[in-house]
């Protein structure tokens, strides 16, 4: 999976989030009782969406990290692991920086329909997938 796949991919689901957040916010300021645990809401599909992209950035760190340590194969030439590096440093930082805004934009706590819980998770693992990618690029630098 290309870089531009990616960023495009998760471009167009922050797009889709936006178009699909404001009617739900303008609703949720009028209600005051707490959700459903089925319902979704604003707060938890952008949660949910920062978890998707967060877990890309692990899933492409892990398998840029077996490149590098030379525990599957070297892939389509040598800069295969450089450029899974990347791609999971920009979808760890994406899933990590929206699951902090979830966070940090939720007003109750969990159940509450804020998706506080689900951005919490997003944080956690947009980090761990940024971790990895810099471990690669670091991992990279030294042997070349």
């Amino acid at each position: 999976m290309s870089v531009r796949r990616v960023l495009a991919v998760a471009g167009a689901a922050l797009i889709g989030g936006f178009l699909l957040a404001v009617p739900v916010a303008a609703h949720a300021s009028v209600q005051l009782d707490p959700v459903g645990a089925y319902t979704m809401t604003a707060g938890r599909l952008w949660s949910l969406v920062a978890a998707v992209v967060g877990l890309a950035g692990v899933v492409a760190g892990g398998l840029a990290l077996a490149r590098s340590t030379g525990r599957i194969g070297s892939g389509s030439g040598s800069g295969s692991g450089r450029r899974g590096a990347f791609v999971a440093l920009a979808a760890g930082l994406a899933g990590a920086v929206v699951g902090g805004l979830v966070v940090a934009a939720a007003e109750g706590g969990p159940g509450t329909g804020y998706g506080i819980v689900g951005g919490v998770m997003a944080l956690v693992v947009g980090l761990i997938g940024t971790a990895l990618g810099g471990l690669v690029l670091v991992r990279s630098r030294r042997a070349g």
